[in-house]
């Protein structure tokens, strides 16, 4: 038996459209014991996205990037977020969105990128599935100052850290997006061994 096997779809309703859609579900949900339960549940219709961690292998350095985020300061982070470079696809393949993203918001342009893994980034309430992406970096790569699109709300700070800093950051707090977690985790892990 498969998933869509249990699963029948009764109602959706949209609750919001203002940026993305946010819906109510009314399903039926046939539990372990073969009974069916009703229930309803609210997603987030966010679309998928990419993230890169560029890093100096010689160096021994990143590249993060630090902007406001309503939500995060919403549960009382009063600070800016120190996160991976980041954006939504919008219809493009991940390896050609996340360069450009990278050049936006960091100002560099890279060449190779490498998709490592694809992760639900909070499947309870977000379709958002996001490509992992490292990137070897060097100095001349940097073609602007980055900081993002002004159009789109971006006002972001490029940060170039040491691979012990930041994950000294994340120990003591100050690196809590779990993106930048995770990247800086697999290169600490694959190519700062």
């Amino acid at each position: 038996m498969t998933i869509s096997d249990r699963v029948r779809i009764k109602d959706v309703r949209v609750l919001s459209d203002n940026w993305t859609p946010l819906k109510n579900t009314t399903l039926e949900y046939r539990r372990t014991n073969g009974e069916w339960q009703t229930q309803h549940r609210e997603t987030y219709e966010r679309d998928n996205a990419a993230t890169v961690l560029p890093y100096n292998r010689a160096r021994r350095t990143v590249i993060l990037v630090k902007q406001f985020r309503l939500p995060a300061f919403i549960r009382g982070y009063d600070d800016l977020l120190i996160e991976a470079a980041a954006g939504v696809l919008d219809n493009a393949e991940p390896e050609m969105r996340i360069r450009a993203e990278a050049e936006e918001e960091t100002g560099y342009r890279l060449h190779h990128v490498h998709k490592v893994f694809e992760a639900f980034m909070s499947p309870g309430a977000l379709t958002e599935k996001v490509h992992f992406f490292v990137a070897e970096y060097e100095p001349e790569m940097r073609v602007s100052d980055g900081g993002g699109l002004e159009h789109e709300g971006e006002d972001i700070e490029v940060l170039e850290l040491s691979i012990d800093e930041a994950l000294a950051m994340i120990a003591d707090g100050r690196i809590i997006d779990a993106k930048a977690i995770m990247l800086l985790q697999y290169v600490a892990l694959h190519v700062f061994r």
